[in-house]
C-alpha cells in the first residue's frame, strides 16, 4: 500500500509538470522561435537616384564625376556712363562748330583785308610771256603730270561746299576699311571701331563705329546716300553745323542700341555710319517735307521726303519689333530721332545760343594777343615778341 500510494502521488506530479509545460508553451509559442527559428532583419533598401549608379561587385554607392559648374550669369551693362559721354559729346560738338565758324570767318576777313591793301595788280603781256618760256622748258612728264593736278582742282572747284566737306568724311571711311583689311589690326578694330554695350570699352566706339564699315557694299551705299543728300544739309545748316549734328547723330544712335541690346540681352556689336547718314536724312526730310526724292535703279518712280521718311521709320520699327539682325535697326531709329529733334527744337535749343561761348573764346583770344604785343614790347624785339606770342596764346586754351 505505501509502495502504490507512492506511485500514484509520483504519477500525479509528473502529469502536473507536463501540463504546465504545455501551457506554457502554448502561451509562449514565440521562444521556440526566438531560440531555433529567428528571422533575420531585413536591411534598409537605399533609393537610387537619377545620378547614382551601384557597383555590382562591391555593392556600394557610386556618384558619376562632378560636371563643370554653370557659367556664372553676367550682369546686364549700366547705361550711365553711355549715356554722360553722349550729352557731353553733343555739347563739345557744337560748342567747337560755334568756333570753328568764327575762326573760319576770321580768316576770311582777314584774307579780304590783305587783298584789299596789297593792290596787286597782273601784269598781262610780260607775266604771259614768263610761263610761256616757263612751260616750254618743261618735260613731258612735267607737262602731264601739271594737267592731271589742273583737271583734279578743276573737278573740286566744281563740286558744292557739301560734297566737299562730305569727301573728307568718305576718305576717312576709307581708310577705315582698309585697316580692317590688316590682321595685325584686327584686335584692335574690335575693340574700339564697333560698338558694343558689353564691351569694356563703350564710349570711344559710340563715336568711332560710325567711320567703320567691314563690307566694302555697306560703305558704298551709306556713302551714296550721304553724297546724294550732302549738298541740301549744307546748304540748310552751314559746313560747322552740320559736322556737329553728324558725329552727335552717330553717338545718339549708338546709345539707343545700346539701350535696346541691353533691355532685350543681345550683346552683339556693330558698325556702321547709317545712324548718322539716318539722321542727315531725317533733318532734311523734316525741313523740306516735299522735296522730291527717286530710287537709283527706278528714276520714274518718285516720292516725296516726307513719306520716304515715314516708310523708314516703319520698316526700322517693324525690325526692332520683329528682331531682324540683318541691320541695326534700333540705331537708324535713334539717328532718325535726333535728326527729327534737331530741325524741330535742337536748333534753337543749342546753336542759336552759341553766343555767349563765342563772345567769351573771343575775349580769351584777344587777351592771348594784347599780351602777346605787351611782351614783345618789353622784349625789345619783334622777333622774340612774336614768338611770345605765339607762346602765350596757348595758354588760357
Amino acid at each position: 500500500m505505501a509502495w502504490r500510494g507512492c506511485v500514484v502521488k509520483w504519477t500525479k506530479t509528473e502529469l502536473i509538470r507536463s501540463t504546465n509545460t504545455t501551457r506554457s508553451g502554448r502561451l509562449n509559442p514565440s521562444k521556440q522561435q526566438h531560440c531555433a527559428f529567428r528571422r533575420e532583419a531585413k536591411r534598409p533598401e537605399t533609393k537610387k537616384g537619377p545620378s547614382e549608379v551601384v557597383d555590382g561587385v562591391q555593392g556600394k554607392v557610386v556618384s558619376p564625376p562632378p560636371g563643370p559648374p554653370p557659367p556664372p550669369k553676367a550682369p546686364r551693362p549700366t547705361l550711365l556712363r553711355p549715356l554722360m559721354f553722349t550729352v557731353g559729346f553733343t555739347g563739345c560738338s557744337f560748342g567747337a562748330a560755334a568756333i570753328l565758324q568764327y575762326e573760319l570767318l576770321l580768316s576770311r576777313v582777314q584774307t579780304a583785308k590783305e587783298e584789299a591793301e596789297s593792290g596787286r595788280l597782273i601784269q598781262g603781256s610780260q607775266d604771259m610771256t614768263y610761263w610761256h618760256n616757263w612751260w616750254n622748258q618743261l618735260t613731258n612728264f612735267q607737262k602731264q603730270l601739271i594737267v592731271l593736278m589742273s583737271t583734279v582742282d578743276d573737278f573740286w572747284s566744281s563740286l558744292t561746299e557739301g560734297q566737299k566737306t562730305v569727301t573728307g568724311i568718305i576718305a576717312v571711311n576709307a581708310v577705315v576699311l582698309c585697316c580692317w583689311r590688316i590682321p595685325a589690326m584686327q584686335r584692335s578694330m574690335i575693340k574700339y571701331f564697333t560698338s558694343n554695350p558689353a564691351s569694356k570699352t563703350r564710349c570711344l566706339p559710340m563715336v568711332l563705329s560710325s567711320f567703320s564699315h567691314f563690307s566694302i557694299i555697306h560703305m558704298l551705299a551709306n556713302m551714296y546716300v550721304l553724297w546724294t543728300f550732302s549738298s541740301s544739309i549744307v546748304s540748310l545748316l552751314g559746313r560747322e553745323q552740320f559736322l556737329a549734328v553728324y558725329l552727335s547723330g552717330g553717338v545718339f544712335s549708338n546709345l539707343v542700341s545700346h539701350m535696346c541690346k541691353t533691355a532685350a540681352g543681345q550683346m552683339h556689336p556693330s558698325l556702321g555710319a547709317s545712324g548718322a547718314i539716318m539722321t542727315v536724312l531725317a533733318a532734311v526730310c523734316t525741313e523740306v517735307p516735299d522735296a522730291k526724292l527717286g530710287i537709283l535703279l527706278l528714276p520714274m518712280v518718285t516720292f516725296t521726303a516726307g513719306n520716304a521718311l515715314k516708310a523708314l521709320i516703319a520698316i526700322d520699327t517693324a525690325g526692332l519689333i520683329l528682331g531682324w539682325r540683318l541691320l541695326d535697326h534700333a540705331a537708324h531709329l535713334g539717328g532718325a530721332l535726333f535728326g527729327v529733334w534737331y530741325v524741330a527744337y535742337g536748333h534753337k535749343l543749342l546753336w542759336t545760343k552759341r553766343e555767349p561761348l563765342v563772345k567769351m573764346w573771343h575775349d580769351m583770344r584777344s587777351q592771348g594777343a594784347s599780351g602777346g604785343r605787351r611782351g614783345g614790347g618789353t622784349s625789345g624785339g619783334g622777333g622774340p615778341g612774336t614768338s611770345g606770342g605765339g607762346g602765350g596764346g596757348p595758354g588760357p586754351l
